[in-house]
């Protein structure tokens, strides 16, 4: 195909509708929910649907404590604070994903250490963390040490991207053996399970997100998973403003107004009651890629992580090795002209402007990520006509690039 055919879309491709990457799918009791907080005035951050939500998500995954918040940032900074987390410590976290795990270390006045992607699966690169324990940290007291900048490495902040899985047996037997608290960001992956156990429930603590493009949503909201009663009832304290005494308005500690509105806990259990169905359509909207676009030359499908059950909530690709930035930025204009919204994988945290000075172990493939990774709609809601179409307008545009 010549230059002009490539950068003019085909008479399908002009006529489709815009698909967009992950849209929510109401289809369940969310109205019923949502007239029910309406019709009783409980739609702030107390009311019968936050605990219920709390109890069918622990339920679901398998953790004994769940602790709603407003967002899966606000999860995060809360579990950080709950398992000890202090200013001047350092926490490792993957260097491939969204900007909130660093900020919420910077929040605790903490320092994140980036660690690399692993090229097979796209997730946190245990032998690179491993290696920097080993060889860059000393074990003092049960705690960890840098020896370059003196400070404690106090935790570590595996990030389960795009609805696959790190390998969580690996990092918690490391934890173990350095004294590391473990965080699980499990924004991207609920629903996913590793060897069995559903991500988010390996470590000390985890936190799911419900924001309008995960597979399911309360309008925003997360989750913060846990063992411990005593972590747990950390997290209620710290989320509902340390209130020692609610009447006569006693705060002992410094607290933040993290909880859950009742009305958006309404959202998110309607939406967990229609979980499995969505995560048949995701796995069946990741089939229809993978066949399709699997014969194209030099694209790379996304991976199976071994022992991994995935959601795969954004299905995404990596274009041919050695490709560019620009390259890359031209195939997400040439997709979204054809009505497919598509997107790139995040800019590696290191090279971001707050975080250029912080420490980064071994960051090799991170960028190469960043330059071929095209994501393309993966939303519970796509389905039919709509997705073959999709799927052959992405399949032409591939082609033609």
């Amino acid at each position: 195909m010549d230059t002009a055919q490539a950068s003019t879309p085909s008479n399908r491709q002009a006529s489709q509708a815009s698909v967009p990457l992950s849209a929510p799918l109401f289809q369940g009791r969310e109205w019923e929910y949502l007239k029910t907080c309406l019709d009783s005035g409980w739609v702030s951050s107390a009311g019968p649907f936050v605990e219920r939500f709390e109890r069918e998500v622990a339920a679901y995954v398998g953790s004994p404590e769940a602790v709603a918040v407003v967002n899966g940032t606000a999860g995060l900074h809360v579990a950080l604070r709950m398992v000890g987390v202090e200013p001047e410590d350092e926490v490792l976290v993957s260097d491939v994903t969204f900007i909130a795990p660093a900020n919420a270390i910077r929040y605790c006045q903490a320092h994140p250490v980036f660690i690399d992607a692993e090229a097979d699966t796209w997730q946190m690169d245990v032998e690179k963390a491993e290696r920097f324990l080993r060889t860059a940290c000393q074990r003092r007291r049960k705690a960890c040490y840098n020896q370059r900048t003196g400070r404690r490495v106090r935790a570590i902040v595996p990030v389960h991207i795009l609805g696959l899985a790190c390998e969580m047996d690996r990092l918690m037997a490391l934890a173990r053996e350095y004294h590391l608290q473990v965080v699980e960001d499990a924004a991207e992956a609920m629903g996913v399970r590793y060897r069995g156990t559903h991500v988010g429930t390996f470590g000390d603590a985890g936190v799911l997100s419900f924001n309008g493009n995960k597979i399911i949503t309360a309008g925003g909201g997360g989750m913060v998973l846990t063992r411990s009663r005593r972590h747990a009832a950390a997290a209620r304290y710290l989320t509902t403003q340390a209130k020692d005494d609610a009447l006569e308005y006693v705060h002992h500690h410094i607290g933040y107004n993290y909880r859950l509105p009742n009305i958006q806990a309404a959202l998110g259990l309607a939406q967990l009651e229609q979980l499995d169905g969505f995560i048949a359509k995701k796995r069946a909207i990741a089939a229809v890629y993978a066949e399709a676009l699997g014969t194209i030359h030099g694209l790379t499908l996304m991976p199976a992580p071994p022992h991994t059950e995935p959601t795969y909530w954004l299905y995404t690709v990596l274009l041919a090795p050695g490709t560019t930035i620009a390259r890359r930025q031209a195939v997400i204009r040439a997709l979204r002209a054809a009505g497919i919204e598509a997107r790139p994988l995040w800019h590696p945290l290191h090279a971001l402007r707050p975080y250029r000075r912080c420490q980064r172990v071994a960051i090799e493939y991170a960028p190469r990520l960043y330059a071929r990774a095209v994501s393309l709609p993966s939303g519970v809601g796509l389905g039919g006509e709509t997705l073959a179409e999709c799927v052959a307008t992405v399949r032409d545009t591939l082609l033609a690039s």
